[in-house]
């Protein structure tokens, strides 16, 4: 089996690639926007079709979800037109394509949790190029689309990162209270994705690490395992404006997982036990 691995040097595409490495899987083709660029047809079929994967993890993205509000053009070209462009050469060599979406593709009202086949509404130009993402690899190719959230891992920025990095000068912080859902720590997410590609169990699913919490309860958590004394103020989203919508429920049923055999991830909160631990690995490192 060969494999090829947009975004690799995102969290999520980095982390696939060290997994595929981990289980003695060798050909591996990691690409960033150097290596191709995904808006770029011609380009894209040079490289798929000269490489010929089995599977493709399309972990590429733009992902900056405040700026895609000011530059909607880009972030088009990026997350539908780029997406298309893979699409159609999976479709041409029968590879099989995954498609790593978003929680953004709700509008976060729904009092429950929101299943694969919920209604989208997506109410940002993040969420509604991610959804018209999936749509183009629905209507191309064998897929999996897994919808994820508030990603975090060792290569990238994300939200751990930036609480810490902020611990070192602040001792007390605003976090937004009133929006749900599940941290997903890209160790875990893929481990599972690189378990189901070795599957023909297509579809949509949502893949998350277990549990919900608020954005404020997922940093009271980062302080606590990282021995931090941090206050944290609890505030509306109301109260910390941002300029793109961002779904007030993004607790996502991973229900679709367990159907299709697949095993749930581990506790959010392990995760971040682990990621931790990790990061001061890290640090010890490069000392």
């Amino acid at each position: 089996m060969k494999y090829l691995v947009t975004g690799a040097n995102g969290q999520l595409g980095y982390e696939i690639a060290k997994e595929l490495r981990l289980r003695g899987i060798t050909d591996i083709l990691a690409t960033d926007s150097a290596q191709m660029d995904i808006t770029n047809k011609e380009q894209v079929e040079d490289v798929i079709k000269g490489y010929k994967p089995d599977v493709i993890f399309h972990c590429a993205a733009w992902t900056a979800v405040d700026k895609a509000e000011e530059e909607q053009e880009k972030c088009f070209a990026v997350n539908v037109n780029g997406t298309e462009n893979i699409a159609k050469v999976a479709k041409e060599i029968d590879a099989k394509m995954f498609y790593i979406s978003t929680d953004y593709v709700f509008d976060g009202t729904k009092d429950g949790l929101y299943g694969v086949n919920d209604e989208v509404n997506p109410k940002s130009v993040y969420g509604k190029t991610k959804y018209l993402g999936e749509e183009k690899v629905r209507n191309n190719v064998k897929h999996f689309i897994v919808r994820i959230s508030w990603v975090f891992g060792i290569n990238g920025n994300n939200f751990i990162k930036t609480m810490l990095k902020l611990s070192e000068t602040r001792n007390e912080l605003n976090v937004v209270s009133d929006q749900f859902g599940s941290p997903t720590y890209t160790v875990d997410l893929a481990k599972l994705l690189v378990d189901m590609s070795n599957t023909e169990k297509y579809g949509t699913y949502h893949a998350n690490n277990e549990g919900f919490c608020s954005w404020a309860q997922f940093a009271e958590y980062i302080f606590k395992v990282n021995g931090v004394d941090m206050k944290v103020n609890y505030v509306t989203s109301e109260e910390y404006p941002q300029k793109a919508y961002r779904p007030r429920n993004s607790r996502l049923s991973k229900e679709s997982l367990t159907e299709n055999g697949f095993d749930l991830l581990p506790t959010w909160e392990n995760a971040v036990d682990r990621y931790s631990e990790e990061l001061v690995k890290q640090k010890v490192l490069t000392k």
